[in-house]
């Protein structure tokens, strides 16, 4: 593998993630290849001068990197599949999907079988970091192969935090799945004060107001109010659906570690009821709608 800085790189899946990062690759100044399943949600990166590619062959061949934002972990192992008679051996591979551990093990043994250098590079953040470059990378893999993507991560994110040497150790997935443990809580929260809220006929922004700068307080919590109270939860800064993959994926790493999670299982139940009410493509604060009965 050259240790070169990244020039050229394909982004691989361009939803609300990979379209913004896509942007912000082609703002950095590097050569990129977009493709998507559904290539009309990747054509409008036409006007940002990234090429829109009809297969993901086409978007990988000859490229420096490849990045994907896929929705999880059997659907980057699809695509990369797809592309891998494209793919030149040493192709570093920034893998930024939430994938969980079992996922990333079959990524891992991909890259392996294809003498692909993978980074598993997981990255903090959602819709507004994400438009304005300012994520935060957790990335393991070789240190050649870190700074050969520097400018990919430089270009996507605030911050880069490096968790390891080997990617197929999990190390970034991990610290991505106890982070993402946390970020859900706190949308369950915020989601059940509300629905109690409106249930004892509580004004909700009295509770918002009593906590507003106390240690009770909390960013997120104000933020996911704002979307609830708005009725502003389409477009969505993590849509419900993904979130209940991620809960998911926390709770089956938590079992396989021995570490039992009632929270976490219970807000993937949330997550899915909400899902089945209509709610999957609106944000994760549609967690609110899972104390009703019925869709409100």
């Amino acid at each position: 593998m050259s240790a070169s800085r990244t020039s050229s790189v394909a982004v691989l899946g361009t939803g609300i993630m990979g379209a913004a990062m896509a942007r912000n690759l082609a703002r950095a100044g590097l050569d990129v290849r977009a493709w998507n399943r559904t290539r009309a949600k990747a054509e409008p990166l036409a006007a940002h001068g990234i090429t829109v590619a009809d297969s993901p062959g086409a978007a990988v061949r000859g490229a420096d990197a490849v990045l994907t934002m896929l929705h999880d972990g059997p659907a980057a192992l699809d695509v990369l599949r797809a592309a891998a008679p494209d793919l030149a051996p040493g192709t570093v591979w920034v893998q930024c999907s939430t994938a969980g551990l079992e996922g990333l093990a079959e990524l891992a043994a991909f890259a392996d079988g294809n003498d692909l250098v993978l980074l598993d590079a997981p990255v903090l953040g959602t819709r507004q970091p994400a438009e304005a470059g300012e994520l935060v990378v957790l990335v393991a893999g070789p240190q050649d192969a870190c700074r050969a993507a520097a400018p990919v991560f430089e270009a996507v994110g605030s911050r880069t935090l490096r968790v390891g040497d080997d990617a197929a150790d999990g190390a970034a997935t991990r610290l991505k799945l106890v982070i993402n443990s946390w970020v859900l809580t706190v949308t369950h929260g915020a989601a059940e004060a509300l629905a109690l809220a409106r249930g004892l006929g509580v004004d909700p922004e009295h509770f918002l107001e009593a906590v507003a700068g106390g240690p009770l307080d909390l960013p997120y919590l104000q933020a996911k109010s704002r979307l609830l109270l708005e009725n502003a939860l389409t477009p969505p800064s993590f849509a419900t659906a993904t979130a209940e993959k991620d809960a998911r994926l926390i709770v089956a790493a938590a079992e396989a570690a021995g570490v039992r999670l009632d929270v976490a299982a219970a807000g993937a139940e949330r997550f899915r009821r909400a899902v089945a009410q209509g709610h999957g493509e609106q944000d994760m604060a549609a967690s609110y709608f899972a104390s009703f009965g019925a869709p409100h």
